[in-house]
C-alpha cells in the first residue's frame, strides 16, 4: 500500500480547503492603552508601534480597525492621579469610563467593549490590591473592584474582566453587577494568570510595576498546571461567562487542558513580552515577522482559544498574515 500524506499538502488550494485551524478577524482582540486626556499620544518604546492615546484618538482608531474586520477591543487607562485605594479606576472622570463612553456615542453597538478590571495601574503602590505592610489584602480588595467593574458597565462596556487573581473576586463582581442592574452583562476572567517574566513591556506601557515586592503570592506559579484548572474551574462555579489564559505561548497546555474541561469560552493573552520579542527579533533581521505572528496566532487558535487578545491584531489583519 502507497500511502502518502503529502497528497493533500501538492498545492495552496488543497491546503488550504484542509487547514485544520481557522482564524478569523472576529476572534482577534485589540487592547489599547487609554491616557485619561482628549488627545495626545505617547510611543511605548518596547512595544514598537503601540502607543498610549487620549481619547479622541482612540475612538478614531477603533473606528478605522472596524474596516478591517476587527470589532472588538480591550481597554486600560492610565491613571493621571495615583492613590493607595487605586480611586481613578472606578472614577466617571477616569480613562476608561471616558473612553467607553466615547466609544460608544460615536460607534454604539459596532463594536464589543471589553475593560480590563485591576488597581495596579491606578496605586501609588502598583499592586493589584490594597496593601498593608508587605501584605496584599484579598476581602478588603473586592469591593474596590466591584465599584469599577459596576462603573465601566453603566458607561457601557459589554465585558468586564478582572485580572487582579483576588480570591472570590468573579463572585464579588457578578453580585456587584447584578445588584446594579447589570446581570446582562459578561464576565471574562483572567482566571489563570501566571506570575511572568514577559509582562515587563506592558508595565512600562501601563506604568503598573510595583513598587515593592512582586505579585507572586496572587499569580499563578509557572509550574503548576493543575492549579492553573483549578482556578478556572472555580471561577466558573462563582459565574465567570468566559475564561482566559495568560500570557499564552508558554501556557499553551494549560489553555488546552482549561478548554477541553470548562464549558465556556476561553480566550488567550498574546501578552507584551511575546509581542516584543518579535518585534525585536524581526528588526534585526533574524526572523519572517509576517510568518511568525501567522504561526504564533494559529498555534494559540489551534490550543483551544476562542478569542486571541494580541498586539499584532491590527498589523496580521492590514498586512493580510492570516
Amino acid at each position: 500500500m502507497n500511502i502518502r500524506p503529502r497528497r493533500l499538502r501538492r498545492t495552496s488550494l488543497l491546503r488550504e480547503s484542509l487547514a485544520e485551524t481557522q482564524l478569523s478577524a472576529a476572534q482577534l482582540v485589540q487592547p489599547h492603552f487609554v491616557l485619561n486626556a482628549d488627545t495626545g499620544r505617547e510611543p511605548i518604546a518596547s512595544m514598537p508601534g503601540i502607543e498610549r492615546v487620549g481619547i479622541r484618538p482612540l475612538v478614531e482608531r477603533i473606528e478605522r480597525d472596524l474596516e478591517l474586520g476587527l470589532r472588538t477591543v480591550l481597554l486600560f487607562g492610565l491613571a493621571d492621579s495615583k492613590d493607595a485605594r487605586g480611586s481613578q479606576a472606578a472614577d466617571e472622570h477616569g480613562p476608561v469610563v471616558r473612553a467607553v463612553r466615547a466609544i460608544r456615542e460615536r460607534l454604539g453597538e459596532r463594536v464589543t467593549i471589553v475593560t480590563d478590571v485591576c488597581l495596579c495601574g491606578y496605586t501609588d503602590h502598583g499592586h493589584c490590591g490594597l496593601v498593608r505592610g508587605s501584605q496584599v489584602l484579598n476581602d478588603e480588595t473586592l469591593p474596590l473592584l466591584s465599584a469599577a467593574a459596576v462603573a465601566y458597565a453603566k458607561a457601557g462596556a459589554d465585558v468586564i474582566a478582572p485580572s487582579d487573581m483576588m480570591d472570590g473576586r468573579v463572585a464579588a463582581l457578578r453580585t456587584g453587577l447584578d445588584a446594579a442592574g447589570y446581570s446582562d452583562r459578561a464576565l471574562l476572567s483572567y482566571s489563570t494568570k501566571f506570575a511572568s517574566a514577559f509582562y515587563g513591556p506592558f508595565r512600562e506601557a501601563a506604568h503598573s510595576a510595583p513598587q515593592q515586592g512582586d505579585r507572586r503570592s496572587y499569580q499563578l506559579d509557572h509550574r503548576n498546571a493543575r492549579e492553573a484548572l483549578r482556578e478556572s474551574l472555580l471561577d466558573v462555579d462563582e459565574g465567570a461567562d468566559m475564561l482566559m489564559v495568560k500570557p499564552a505561548l508558554a501556557y499553551l497546555d494549560v489553555l488546552r487542558s482549561i478548554k477541553e474541561r470548562a464549558l465556556v469560552p476561553v480566550a488567550a493573552y498574546n501578552v507584551s513580552g511575546e509581542y516584543s520579542m518579535v518585534k525585536a527579533s524581526a528588526e534585526r533581521g533574524w526572523i519572517d515577522e509576517r510568518a511568525v505572528v501567522r504561526e504564533i496566532l494559529h498555534s494559540i487558535r489551534r490550543a483551544g482559544a476562542d478569542w486571541i487578545i494580541s498586539y499584532h491584531a491590527r498589523e496580521a489583519l492590514q498586512g493580510g498574515w492570516l
